[in-house]
């Protein structure tokens, strides 16, 4: 598409030279490939990110391409560009402080919760080292409250297994949690 503007994209549409009108033909492509890089050079020291900055330009001059017939009868299109590439940078700066104070009002809000005690910490490492059948036999009795025949039928053994399994369990968590082993006692 074609249009009739100043000598320069930045000047008055038609430069008046001893009474007659000096007119030039500029194209979309002419006119986004000649002030592409100054607005993305302005947005980049607005916004600090060459990559964001050349977004918003991006975006700027496709919305500018969506309204190139109107446009290019401005006096000065580059500024109506310019300026709807500015109004997008701050657009996203104020998504970002609102996502910012929602996160810390949540933060506020929310309960403080307290860390793990050092006997926790310690019986989730006890734990770890444990081998998984009798680990889980042990989470399930202890923590899941099931009995010795729930556990069987959902581990598919017998109770028998699972009684020796329980035993083993205790015996090395006591050892690793340095207790005596006399009040560990047979399920």
């Amino acid at each position: 598409m074609t249009a009739t503007m100043g000598a320069r994209a930045n000047e008055p549409p038609a430069a008046r030279t001893a009474g007659a009108v000096v007119e030039e033909t500029i194209t979309f492509d002419d006119f986004y490939h000649a002030h592409f890089g100054s607005v993305t050079a302005q947005l980049c020291a607005y916004t600090g990110d060459l990559g964001h900055a050349q977004d918003l330009a991006q975006e700027a001059f496709y919305r500018a391409l969506a309204r190139w017939d109107r446009l290019v009868r401005y006096d000065d299109p580059v500024a109506w560009v310019r300026q709807v590439a500015w109004n997008l940078a701050r657009s996203r700066w104020r998504r970002l402080r609102t996502a910012r104070n929602h996160l810390l009002r949540q933060r506020r809000t929310e309960a403080e919760v307290p860390g793990p005690t050092p006997d926790r910490v310690a019986i989730d490492a006890a734990l770890a080292q444990l081998p998984a059948n009798h680990r889980r036999a042990v989470i399930l009795h202890y923590l899941a409250d099931l009995s010795v025949s729930q556990i069987a039928a959902q581990e598919g053994v017998a109770e028998g297994t699972v009684k020796s399994w329980l035993h083993r369990g205790r015996t090395a968590l006591a050892g690793l949690l340095d207790e005596n082993t006399e009040g560990v006692c047979d399920v």
